[in-house]
């Protein structure tokens, strides 16, 4: 029947064949429509194919205020899969106490920003803090402005964000340690606290000027933050993990945070793979850009097809780390179907009045002693991206501090008057040279005084270069 959902189970003979060609698959049912063939590949050798009379993700629901807000799983509902089910994110796992590591990829048009619009607008709702940054120049996720904590939209002031958070992680690390607890509960005495970064790619691609701190921070959030309540999100362009700051920093990362791929590149795709995101054999149905759309070959004097192709498959997506990974499933619409003339007022109704959870991180805090020195300047309190430039700046010819001793980064690092420990430290691990950890700095310390390269420690307690040296 033409109006009726028509089922198969096929299942394969023991080492016969394990991947499905969706191609193949509609010209053996001679489908026409392949939007309209959905199949989803289970355990083993077996898959479900379904034939609708049209695609069941065509027709998606505004998303409302109340699927946004945290369940007591730690959870949100952003969609539903094609079958009908609920599309579940996880933004808290409150059996771990652990805050999530998350990453959304889509080519452009996807529906990428939408997606984190409702992330951002759950955050709000659930009490959770969010430190944004719009590497679009703001322009992906207009409507947070006022409703997250901080936002930037530079790459330097995103540094200076990440830094800012890995400074709050570690305070939280020293505090409950202190207080003798090994998790994280949400509000005692912390709220649950994220990073999110929009148009990450701008940020960690090749020959980005800020690549690898950037790498550095969201691998150091992503693996001892979580731990803490301190998460990170990461949105991107679909094209090739080694353009986000190479594969092996994301990798650990990914393989137990939540991963959402809408429409994608084929590069994107054989690295999921390879990096063990999806499962060798397993296949993910291709997300065309234009739904329903049939390629038919003009006939000699047969007018042309009316109607306008429209790019209509935005928020069709696979939740990777899910325990769906097939399925093909889709986002609620999210705001207006038809382009604003300003920021959107049904994204606005669905963040509300109400002031965001949490204060702004300082970014001024989180500038070295070198930053400083060469003029650097942000935006106030980090609200807008008022930075002249994201390339390094007046800082020129900066030393390989790969190659350097601990010892001759130091003395790079020191100005005339002076740093404080805490600052050093956070000095020599912004020069993009080796980690290094308080106890080896210290010891350093101690070896550079004695060779009387430093000026040996008065009441101030500053670090101070000898000048004789």
């Amino acid at each position: 029947m033409p109006d009726q959902v028509v089922e198969f189970v096929l299942r394969t003979p023991p080492g016969g064949v394990k991947r499905l060609d969706h191609e193949a698959l509609c010209d053996l049912l001679k489908i026409d429509d392949r939007s309209r063939v959905i199949f989803e590949q289970g355990a083993g050798r077996e898959a479900i194919v379904r034939i609708y009379p049209t695609n069941p993700l065509l027709a998606m629901r505004p998303i409302r205020g109340e699927d946004l807000v945290m369940d007591a799983g730690g959870r949100i509902i952003l969609g539903a899969y094609y079958d009908g089910e609920a599309l579940a994110f996880r933004l808290f796992d409150p059996d771990t106490g652990n805050a999530q590591r998350a990453a959304v990829f889509g080519t452009t048009g996807a529906g990428k920003s939408r997606l984190v619009q409702a992330i951002l607008i759950a955050c709000k709702a659930s009490g959770i803090v969010v430190h944004l940054a719009d590497l679009k120049k703001g322009q992906s996720v207009p409507e947070a402005a006022g409703h997250v904590a901080t936002r930037v939209t530079s790459q330097y002031e995103t540094i200076l964000m990440l830094r800012g958070l890995v400074a709050e992680a570690e305070r939280r690390m020293e505090t409950y340690a202190a207080m003798g607890r090994s998790g994280f509960v949400i509000g005692d005495p912390d709220p649950l606290v994220y990073g999110i970064v929009d148009e990450a790619n701008r940020l960690l691609e090749k020959d980005a000027p800020f690549r690898d701190e950037g790498a550095r921070l969201i691998k150091e959030l992503g693996r001892t933050g979580r731990s803490v309540g301190v998460g990170i999100i990461i949105a991107a362009q679909a094209s090739h993990l080694e353009e986000l700051g190479g594969s092996d920093t994301l990798r650990g990362m990914l393989k137990e945070g939540e991963v959402i791929l809408l429409r994608w590149s084929s590069a994107m795709m054989q690295q999921l793979v390879s990096d063990g995101l999806l499962p060798r054999g397993e296949a993910l149905q291709p997300i065309p850009k234009i739904v329903g759309q049939v390629r038919r070959i003009r006939r000699y004097n047969e007018p042309p097809a009316t109607g306008q192709d429209k790019a209509n498959s935005q928020g069709m997506l696979y939740h990777l780390t899910a325990a769906r990974p097939t399925s093909l499933a889709r986002t609620y619409l999210v705001g207006s179907t038809a382009p604003c003339t300003g920021h959107d007022p049904a994204i606005l109704a669905l963040y509300g009045p109400h002031t965001p959870p949490g204060e702004p991180i300082d970014l001024d805090a989180h500038m070295t002693a070198k930053e400083r020195a060469a003029g650097r300047e942000v935006g106030a309190s980090g609200v807008s991206g008022a930075v002249p430039g994201d390339e390094p700046g007046p800082v020129a010819e900066e030393p390989d501090t790969a190659a350097m001793s601990t010892a001759q980064r130091i003395l790079a690092a020191l100005p005339p008057q002076g740093l404080s420990e805490p600052e050093l430290l956070a000095a020599l691990n912004a020069d993009r040279g080796r980690v290094v950890r308080r106890g080896s700095l210290r010891t350093t310390l101690s070896t550079m005084r004695g060779k009387g390269q430093l000026a040996r420690p008065d009441s101030t307690g500053l670090i101070i270069p000898n000048p004789q040296n």
